[in-house]
């Protein structure tokens, strides 16, 4: 799957049925050496993204558990 696919997903906890994020707004930690996705760096904004950023969340690939047409579904333990 290309990054362009995965691009402008929301990215929504399973447990909690929260949103966390657009995939299209976070960083991404790359292996350097293989070239692979190891996490996503999402920023949490308060009033609607006008506000600072006040933390980031980092979700790993491992904690993935769906990839589907208008989101991504992880597990955050």
């Amino acid at each position: 799957m290309r990054l362009s696919e995965i691009s402008q997903k929301e990215i929504i906890d399973y447990q909690k049925g929260e949103r966390l994020g657009v995939l299209g707004q976070t960083d991404l930690m790359i292996d350097e050496k293989t070239g692979h996705i190891e996490a996503f760096v999402i920023p949490t904004l308060k009033w609607f993204g006008l506000g600072k950023r006040e933390k980031e969340v980092t979700v790993y690939w491992k904690q993935i558990k769906k990839i589907g047409a208008d989101m991504i579904i992880i597990e955050v333990k």
